[in-house]
């Protein structure tokens, strides 16, 4: 069930699945921090050279990376030099559940984005637009402190609206949405039973063409 936090005016293609993960919390957090021990986190740049203030890694067939090069997707990680790790069961299969109930049936992520939040940690309002597949959803999945997700429009002029995560929430978008602009209002101070003074951020998606 998707509630109406939006209004009568919510967009299209945005599902917000309140406790999704929650029951899977753990075992979740257990097989990011093993990805992390064989792809470790780390800040990268922007093509311009401003380092960015998240932490993160990747599992899955492909890995986002960025540097002076620009924005992309590798099949290896850059810092080793290997094939990003394998994507958990458990990823793979929350994600494949959670795209289903927002009604984007057949999802198949071939890349998990792993992001690393400390307080004062953000991410600006940006599109996911260096995938091959935007037919695909976006799933995204918090885990840790609590967060403000911020969901704009089409445009980056337009004011987002906010939206309180909350451990084990997860948010999918796509469709007419697939290219909204959407970010993470700078990370509060606080203790997660499990991760401490952080937040973990999954992201799914089509990175490759099927």
């Amino acid at each position: 069930m998707t509630p109406d936090l939006f209004g009568e005016a919510a967009p299209p293609g945005l599902h917000y699945l309140p406790g999704f993960a929650l029951a899977d919390e753990a075992a979740l957090i257990a097989a990011a921090r093993a990805v992390a021990e064989q792809a470790p986190f780390r800040v990268m740049s922007t093509p311009g050279g401003r380092k960015m203030s998240v932490a993160m890694t990747n599992c899955g067939a492909a890995g986002w990376v960025s540097d002076a090069r620009g924005y992309r997707y590798a099949q290896r990680d850059p810092l080793t030099g290997l094939p990003w790790p394998a994507m958990p069961p458990l990823f793979l299969a929350l994600a494949q559940r959670a795209a289903g109930m927002a009604g984007f049936g057949g999802f198949v992520p071939d890349a998990c984005l792993i992001n690393r939040y400390e307080p004062g940690a953000k991410m600006a309002p940006h599109q996911d637009k260096d995938e091959a597949d935007f037919t695909a959803p976006i799933v995204s999945v918090s885990l840790g402190l609590p967060a403000v997700f911020l969901w704009g429009g089409a445009r980056r002029a337009d004011k987002p609206a906010k939206l309180p995560l909350l451990s084990g929430d997860v948010v999918v978008w796509g469709g007419e949405t697939r290219l909204h602009f959407h970010g993470i209002a700078p990370l509060r101070p606080g203790s997660h039973p499990l991760l401490g003074a952080a937040r973990v951020n999954l992201t799914f998606r089509r990175a490759f063409s099927a």
